[in-house]
């Protein structure tokens, strides 16, 4: 699947320091490693309803830890995904009379012109779930060999599931007891009432072919995959067996991610990643922004109508990455007079020297990437004087290079 074109970062005078970040799975804000290549796998749309201003957020949130990581000196392995065969995707398709890979594929589409549109970096590695499948049938085939793969007793669709509560460190991501798995476990898409399952908790890797449904031959028989075991496929293979951060929306803390983590270890004997990191949930007229409900503010109908995408950032920058929060209008006014306030403050012939800002901005991004106290310190030389006239251009780069706010 292509990715959308890169962005130039501007290269900053020094490095700023390595990221802390908010680790889901210890409770703990720990330091990123400092190893020259960092890797890190974000869980990507399914391409029916593109973009909303809660996948902009987390996109965002990825975007900026990216950025400090190569501020700090790194390089980064970035991997996504898009989940362009799945039930939700194949009933949208049904109910609005569109092929679903043309659903999927129109949607992907306007996903990468909105990222391109918001200055978010594109992941290396863009992968499809359809493309994927050679990958997970490899690693069902190894999961299977361990035993930790079975057919569910069902003489009709004799599908294979993973057996989640007999692979090591199962739940010690999400830290859920089984009661509340179980009930989170059927809200988001599991099944654990589904007679003939070793247990409840077990999430399904290969769906056999039913009528009507798209389907793949392979040598598990024709069908195609589960969730959770195309992001895992894709990591490990783009990643290796252990990698950086695994990131996404805290509603994937479980079962998405705890199921990937299992899996992966299962197959590995190692950490599947370094750090769970999670951006929080977006509402809208108090609900949380989400397909089902319809309650969508996308980010195309923004820019169609005339919004600048700079605003959109900054509207979204305003409130911390891991803090649930509800979007307004007010969000979208107040980000507009700051980006003119700032555009107006980088186009002046001097201003108050950079330096201290730009420590200022990469200090609150390193802890926790606190994008409120960064941008509360560009306000400040905003509304400063001075008479340095290399510091307009230097803070625009900085904002650009740090925050991904084109000046």
């Amino acid at each position: 699947m292509r990715s959308w074109a890169r962005p130039t970062v501007p290269r900053l005078d020094g490095y700023g320091p390595v990221p802390r970040l908010y680790d889901t799975a210890t409770g703990h804000v720990i330091e990123t490693r400092q190893t020259p290549v960092l890797g890190i796998y974000v869980c990507g749309i399914t391409p029916y309803d593109a973009t909303h201003i809660g996948h902009a957020a987390t996109y965002l949130a990825f975007d900026t830890l990216i950025r400090l990581w190569l501020d700090a000196g790194h390089d980064v392995h970035y991997v996504q995904n898009a989940t362009d065969v799945d039930d939700p995707l194949l009933e949208r398709a049904t109910a609005t009379g569109v092929a679903w890979e043309d659903l999927a594929a129109d949607q992907v589409e306007l996903f990468r012109t909105d990222m391109v549109a918001l200055n978010v970096l594109p992941p290396d590695h863009y992968i499809g779930a359809v493309e994927s499948i050679p990958l997970v049938v490899d690693l069902i085939g190894r999961l299977r060999a361990a035993g930790l793969v079975y057919p569910v007793d069902d003489a009709t669709h004799p599908d294979l599931y993973f057996a989640c509560s007999e692979a090591p460190g199962f739940l010690s991501e999400s830290h859920l007891d089984v009661d509340a798995a179980l009930a989170i476990f059927g809200e988001r898409g599991g099944d654990p009432d589904r007679p003939g399952k070793r247990g409840p908790l077990d999430c399904l890797v290969w769906r056999l072919a039913r009528d009507g449904e798209p389907s793949w031959p392979s040598e598990l028989g024709r069908g195609r995959p589960g969730w959770h075991i195309e992001c895992t496929a894709i990591a490990l293979t783009y990643l290796g067996e252990h990698f950086d951060v695994q990131g996404g929306g805290s509603d994937l803390i479980f079962p998405h991610h705890e199921m990937c983590a299992a899996e992966g270890t299962a197959a590995t004997g190692r950490p599947f990643a370094s750090a769970y990191v999670h951006a929080g949930m977006v509402g809208y007229e108090g609900e949380k922004m989400s397909k089902s409900k319809g309650n969508l503010v996308l980010v195309s109908k923004l820019r169609a109508a005339g919004e600048d995408p700079m605003a959109i950032r900054l509207a979204l920058l305003e409130h911390h990455y891991r803090d649930d929060w509800e979007w307004t209008a007010a969000d979208l006014d107040a980000a507009r007079v700051r980006l003119a306030r700032w555009r107006e403050a980088a186009d002046r012939a001097a201003g108050a020297p950079a330096s201290g800002v730009v420590a200022a901005v990469r200090a609150a991004l390193r802890h926790d990437l606190d994008a409120p106290a960064a941008l509360a310190a560009v306000d400040a030389w905003a509304a400063s004087t001075g008479d340095d006239p290399t510091a307009p251009a230097e803070l625009s780069r900085a904002v650009d290079a740090l925050l991904g706010v084109r000046l």
